[in-house]
């Protein structure tokens, strides 16, 4: 009797649970009309902490009201918002309504971080107390990430992974931030928990985030606004906010103040929401919009993703043949920090493909070796460019003398023209495995790579390396990863640029980069020197025409390691794919 008199737990701000409340007639109209209209109910009784003021009834703003009623109306719903627009106050007082008004609502507030979903339920949890008891249900459990009501609702807070809400059942999911999500993790928490929402009849998912480079949350941001994917688009500008009492006006003015304060690109993507914050990126803004990235047909948890089998002849077609695969790679030591990386690339015909990336930053160099060997036999046999400027060489070593790998490119230094990719021959001092990143090759590595990326004349569909591109930006006369980022994938795809422009290269895939890169150049210039006539040596030097590679899926049996090379059962979780 106590419990009940003081209040849940003893806060007297909380109804326990089996109160009976008598309503009077006005009560049960309002109770009728808060249940109705969710803008009604937190305009009239939702408290909020305000910066300046403290607690205050939270007086919305049109464009809040309008996401309200979004929200409210529909099941799936994107929104890209700029900060300090209180769109997580915002999206809090819906779901408030939400689990209030709705009986057995299970509802997933999940974020970026831990601690910000834990933030975003107790900004609902202190609305809550504020609220009349009569518009309050009786609390079963009031914990730091989660709540359950009387009436059999729940809130549960906590960071997005795909294990975060596994094997419960949930009615209603916020994501938080979700362009500050790894792709990894966003691809497996969709993987493992869409298909539970989109059974529902009245489900609803909610992606609210201020932009963060070309990631799934502009993906799905993109098949909204084009009606291709369901989901409702939801947008504001940072001059929708209007002036407060006591607060700055949202105008020119205030928009130089806020750059100087953070930076240019700063406001670029957190207040105009565009999705490329660095303008001097490698690629083009404008490509860089248009890059797709795709699913891939196996992804390992170690950091392997497999966008296409290697093609192999077929026996019942004369026609048919091996395609040839290049692989490179750029090895971390393993720590936690780079990532070890390798792309592996279609050098068939035109345009060339990344067919398999990997992408792993605690895998030692030993294991890593015994890993670029199964990936490269797996893809007939194919040649491997292994960057050595530091642990790389170790790599090299190893897959060279202790794995007895061949088809390993080595260099040797021609003078003026650095290194070069060789066949091998020649004084052993002067020919090394691999190719060390200098000055020479990263500069014609970049240039090479923009015109290819810029031009189609290499595919990449893997969502690191595209979110990559987005970050790698001029520095000091060259080009780097953003401070905070990482560019492993992207160097692995300037080593191969690089190598393109290689004899040694043309001679192996019998192709010459430079003249299919400008074969419409050439075509164009052919064309204006027809009036003056031509001759025709009677050989076609056209390159071959492409043709759709063929690919299945062999499960879990993908790739096969010796267990000789495997030599201490490392890589356990990789077994299940081999």
């Amino acid at each position: 009797m106590t419990a009940k008199k003081d209040g849940y737990l003893g806060n007297p701000n909380l109804k326990p649970v089996g109160v009976q409340q008598q309503f009077t007639p006005e009560q049960v109209q309002e109770y009728i009309k808060c249940a109705n209209d969710p803008v009604y109910f937190v305009e009239k009784y939702v408290k909020i902490v305000a910066v300046d003021k403290g607690l205050v009834p939270f007086e919305m703003y049109d464009f809040q009201k309008d996401l309200i009623d979004k929200l409210h109306k529909n099941r799936f719903v994107i929104g890209k918002l700029p900060r300090q627009v209180g769109k997580t106050t915002t999206v809090g007082a819906y779901l408030l309504h939400y689990v209030l008004f709705n009986q057995n609502m299970n509802v997933a507030i999940l974020a970026n971080k831990q601690s910000t979903a834990i933030e975003i339920l107790g900004r609902i949890k202190m609305a809550y107390e504020y609220l009349p008891k009569w518009l309050q249900q009786g609390v079963i459990e009031w914990n730091k990430g989660s709540i359950v009501l009387e009436n059999g609702s729940r809130i549960l807070a906590a960071a997005t992974s795909s294990s975060a809400i596994r094997g419960g059942s949930f009615n209603c999911i916020l994501l938080d931030e979700f362009a500050h999500i790894p792709t990894q993790i966003a691809e497996e928490f969709f993987t493992s928990v869409y298909p539970t929402i989109t059974s529902g009849q009245s489900t609803k998912m909610f992606i609210i985030s201020t932009p963060n480079g070309l990631n799934m949350f502009y993906y799905y941001w993109k098949g909204a606004i084009t009606n291709q994917n369901g989901y409702v688009p939801f947008e504001v500008h940072w001059s929708q906010v209007p002036k407060y009492p006591g607060g700055p006006l949202r105008d020119e003015q205030w928009k130089k103040e806020m750059i100087s304060k953070t930076s240019e690109k700063q406001f670029e993507q957190e207040f105009e929401c565009d999705f490329l914050g660095s303008s001097n990126t490698l690629i083009s803004p404008t490509k860089l919009h248009t890059l797709v990235y795709t699913k891939p047909i196996l992804r390992t948890k170690d950091g392997m993703s497999v966008y296409q089998e290697p093609v192999r002849k077929d026996p019942e077609n004369e026609k048919s043949q091996d395609h040839l695969y290049f692989i490179t790679a750029d090895v971390a030591e393993g720590q936690g920090k780079d990532y070890t990386a390798m792309a592996v690339i279609d050098v068939t015909q035109f345009p060339y493909k990344v067919v398999a990336t990997y992408r792993n930053n605690t895998v030692s160099p030993l294991l890593f070796a015994s890993v670029l060997k199964t990936v490269a036999k797996k893809y007939n046999n194919a040649h491997v460019l292994v960057e050595v400027n530091s642990i790389g060489i170790e790599v090299a070593n190893i897959l060279h003398t202790d794995l007895e790998y061949e088809n390993i490119v080595k260099t040797t230094m021609m003078g003026r023209k650095g290194q070069v990719m060789t066949e091998g021959f020649g004084p052993v001092k002067k020919v090394q495995l691999g190719v060390k990143t200098s000055v020479l090759t990263k500069k014609v590595g970049c240039q090479v790579l923009k015109n290819m990326i810029e031009e189609d004349k290499l595919i990449a569909e893997d969502a690191d390396i595209i979110s990559e591109f987005t970050t790698f930006i001029s520095k000091k006369q060259s080009f780097e990863a953003e401070d905070g980022h990482n560019d492993d994938l992207v160097m692995c795809l300037v080593l191969f640029a690089w190598a393109t422009r290689q004899p040694y290269f043309k001679n192996l895939t019998d192709m010459d980069i430079r003249l299919a890169m400008y074969e419409k150049d050439i075509e164009k210039i052919e064309d204006e020197m027809l009036p003056f006539g031509y001759y025709d040596d009677g050989i076609d030097n056209s390159l071959d025409k492409e043709e759709d590679a063929k690919w299945t899926t062999n499960g879990d049996n993908w790739l096969i390691l010796d267990k000789k090379e495997f030599k201490h059962s490392l890589y356990n979780s990789f077994n299940k794919f081999l």
